[in-house]
């Protein structure tokens, strides 16, 4: 049997199936006009891999990225950032900051002294971090540079062993924990020093 569409003889109903794709095109624009701009310098959705933020956070829990405030405020110590990977911009990592540009840090062990701008002495009080090897390093930082690290010291590819941190190539901050359902938060994993 052969079924033979055509469309319909009926003005009116031509009318309104060229209304409904107007009305259909319409909505799409606004939309993509609404969203596209909100992905791209508002917030956009991230998930975790790997282990370098546990147990602050881990891999497949679903975040939600600011990437505005920082046109109108500097990064904190403690800010849980979301950043492209200097040697390879194509990755995302997520990580902690632990020195503020124009700083100095000084890594013995799991202590962590940080000598600001203006010369004042900070012992950091990490009580979320996991336990870390003996080492030491020293580090000045440059006027847009930061000194990040993950949480887990000891599976963290951090600022530690491919150097500081430039501004440019942060994205944004922890803004919302999504998922899983159990652990939704407001800017997870926010530590003030």
């Amino acid at each position: 049997m052969i079924y033979k569409f055509m469309s319909s003889t009926d003005p009116a109903e031509n009318k309104k199936n060229e209304w409904s794709l107007y009305e259909f095109l319409k909505f799409v624009i606004i939309t993509l006009a609404i969203i596209v701009p909100l992905r791209m310098y508002v917030a956009q959705p991230f998930v975790v891999s790997g282990a370098s933020m546990s147990p602050t956070f881990e891999t497949g829990q679903y975040l939600i990225v600011d990437q505005f405030s920082y046109n109108f405020s500097e990064p904190e110590r403690g800010d849980v950032i979301i950043f492209r990977f200097p040697k390879d911009p194509s990755k995302f990592f997520i990580k902690r900051i632990i020195a503020l540009p124009s700083e100095n840090i000084i890594i013995n062990g799991e202590e962590i002294k940080i000598i600001t701008r203006d010369g004042e002495e900070i012992i950091l009080d990490e009580p979320y971090i996991k336990l870390t090897k003996d080492s030491y390093t020293e580090t000045m930082l440059g006027h847009d540079e930061y000194f990040v690290m993950g949480d887990n010291r000891e599976a963290s590819l951090d600022s530690r062993i491919w150097g500081t941190l430039e501004e440019k190539y942060i994205i944004g901050k922890a803004l919302f924990r999504l998922l899983p359902i159990g652990e939704i938060d407001y800017l997870p994993g926010k530590f003030n020093f």
